[in-house]
């Protein structure tokens, strides 16, 4: 989550202080990235550093007020305009787990599955309630509108976790028949009565 160029994008609405960035983001993001004051100053801290934003007086209330830069609707222009990068995607948690769950002395990886997916399903119907509660305000504002698209990814990648979730189980459920279905090993030379041979090929007497 870019919350620099976030903070850049509310700052090009006009002057903002650092409490009033954090509400707007907010409510955009409907609080599902929360942010705290120390980390919006931090960023703004950042961000003039860069030239991207300058302090620009203050409101009637005392508070510092930062503006944009041509720097920063430069910056802005070029994070709208480039794709977010999928080719180094970052770290997931879950599939780091089911890869390390294959095998795993004591882990039964279906239970570990199936734990999941009944989280993963109680949190799609939770992103779908708030749909539904948003729907039926009527959006009027392209906050309210922000925020829909938001619950929308979300609800979106819910389903698509539980799906890989399914595929999951069914290949383990696949590997699991073709395991019970291959014949055993014939037994091997070792297991034969005969002379033993050491690894450089010679026959060694048995005692």
């Amino acid at each position: 989550m870019s919350i620099r160029h976030g903070l850049l994008a509310l700052l090009e609405r006009g002057p903002r202080y650092g409490s009033q960035l954090r509400t707007e983001f907010e409510s955009r993001t409907g609080s599902t990235w929360p942010l705290n004051v120390g980390q919006v100053y931090t960023t703004l801290s950042r961000l003039e550093r860069d030239g991207m934003v300058v302090q620009e007086g203050a409101d009637e209330a005392g508070h510092d007020l930062y503006a944009i830069t041509g720097d920063g609707r430069a910056e802005l222009r070029s994070w709208f305009e480039t794709p977010v990068d999928r080719t180094s995607p970052p770290r997931d948690e879950l599939a780091i787990k089911l890869a390390m769950a294959v095998g795993a002395p004591g882990v039964d990886i279906r239970d570990v599955i199936q734990s999941q997916r009944h989280h993963t399903l109680k949190a799609m119907q939770d992103f779908t309630r708030l749909k539904a509660q948003a729907l039926a305000d009527v959006p009027a504002n392209r906050d309210e509108v922000a925020w829909l698209l938001v619950v929308e990814q979300l609800i979106f990648q819910a389903e698509a976790e539980a799906r890989w979730l399914d595929h999951c189980e069914s290949r383990l459920v696949r590997l699991a028949e073709a395991a019970a279905t291959e014949p055993s090993p014939e037994p091997g030379p070792a297991a034969t009565r005969g002379p033993a041979r050491s690894l450089t090929g010679r026959t060694k007497t048995r005692r």
